[in-house]
């Protein structure tokens, strides 16, 4: 029986290495998708081509990222570096989705823009007979589908407006929450406006059982916050701009927060090279003007307190992988030991072949919770977080290699037993 099953194995191994051999001619692609791609689709649509997991398998390879628009939707770059035989080749493409678009939609003009990308290197290929290129006769003189309409009645404002419920409950834990918001942005080159106001009501009941006695300890937390935010660009490396807001939050002990903050700041990189790089610096002033539902620690009920901030974040996004991080500090003027700093670093780097490397990490120091309250906290309320409580630290990390081999093509697409519901 043993030898049956090893022989069935071994006949099973052969048929699935003769299916997946490499097709001689074909271009293979690796694609780098930062963004989230429909792998699945672009297999089924692009037949010309051999997509492949080992980056140093490809003739080129396609690194695609994205940034939002102004509008709401997404501005695409896709980058193609030419690899082996096409080393010397490189190009860009850059693209925009509408704010309204959906999924198909989105993947349809990544798909497009993928197939224009590897024309010109397709067309060097034995396939390239194969390529049949169609244009609609109306469309030759069209406007670009993304070109702005001067007669825009809402010159370039974008609103929003949402509401959500939320509700789940179990034997002796209960919890909704109400949110809503409404959104008002408009952005351009030079100038970008944005409002923002938001409302969240959270109810838990929590149920004890001792016995005979039952007891229900109730928590509400209500918040909203009103957010302004204008920045105003003045060459492709800076700007200048503030930040306000009015706020209230039960769990942190504001009852009323005015919030005022001018800063500056300055790219490395010119601002039209976000989707590849950008390290930004930025210093600003704080002004807090605060009325507390309860006293605080330092024995407070109302008060206005200044400080400043210094900030740096860097992204990059390369082929040998993603990399952004970020440091900050802040403090108040009245004690330099009432301060905060912190850092953040996510990076996803391809060692070589199919090995990578990954962390995720943040930390901060924090000595700057002028807003707790005056006195001790129940076990309740440690439990149930009804309230912020003091910590002078947080943090938190994950870090791993992955590695994957076997075969190089992945062309195939299989959907079978995929979200099948009991698995």
């Amino acid at each position: 029986m043993l030898k049956i099953f090893a022989y069935i194995l071994c006949l099973l191994f052969v048929s699935v290495t003769h299916a997946q051999n490499k097709v001689p001619g074909k271009l293979n692609v690796f694609i780098d998708c930062r963004v989230g791609c429909d792998f699945n689709y672009f297999k089924s649509e692009i037949n010309l081509v051999n997509f492949v997991l080992d980056i140093t398998t490809a003739d080129v390879y396609v690194l695609l990222t994205g940034q939002t628009a102004g509008s709401g939707g997404v501005q695409y770059q896709m980058n193609f570096y030419g690899q082996k035989q096409f080393k010397k080749y490189t190009d860009t493409l850059i693209f925009n989705t509408f704010p309204n678009a959906t999924p198909s939609d989105i993947r349809k003009s990544i798909l497009q823009y993928l197939m224009l990308g590897f024309s010109p290197l397709v067309a060097k290929t034995p396939y390239a007979a194969q390529v049949k290129i169609v244009m609609k006769e109306d469309s030759i003189n069209a406007r670009p589908p993304y070109e702005h309409d001067k007669s825009d009645k809402y010159n370039f404002w974008v609103f929003r407006v949402a509401a959500s419920g939320q509700y789940n409950a179990e034997r002796v834990y209960k919890n909704s929450v109400l949110s809503s918001e409404i959104s008002a942005n408009r952005t351009t080159n030079k100038l970008k406006a944005e409002f923002y106001l938001n409302a969240n009501l959270r109810n838990s009941v929590y149920t004890y059982e001792d016995g005979a006695n039952i007891t229900k300890y109730k928590v509400r937390n209500k918040d909203y916050r009103f957010y302004h935010n204008l920045v105003k660009s003045f060459s492709d490396h800076w700007s200048y701009g503030y930040q306000t807001s009015f706020s209230n939050s039960t769990f942190d002990n504001y009852k009323r927060k005015l919030f005022f903050s001018p800063a500056i700041e300055y790219n490395m990189y010119d601002y039209k090279e976000v989707n590849s790089r950008f390290f930004v610096i930025r210093y600003g002033l704080d002004v807090n003007n605060v009325t507390y539902y309860d006293t605080t620690i330092y024995y407070k009920i109302r008060e206005t307190i200044y400080g400043h901030r210094f900030s740096a974040a860097i992204t990059l996004n390369k082929k040998w992988g993603t990399f952004n991080g970020g440091f900050y500090y802040r403090n108040y003027f009245k004690s330099w030991a009432l301060n905060a700093m912190g850092v953040s670093a996510n990076t996803d780097v391809r060692i070589g072949g199919g090995l990578s490397f990954f962390v995720r990490a943040n930390a901060s120091l924090v000595h700057n919770q002028i807003n707790l309250v005056k006195g001790g906290v129940t076990e309740q309320e440690v439990l149930t977080r009804k309230r912020q409580l003091a910590s002078n630290f947080n943090y938190y990390t994950s870090f791993g290699l992955a590695f994957r081999f076997g075969s190089i093509l992945n062309n195939f697409v299989n959907p079978r037993f995929d979200g099948y519901a009991g698995f």
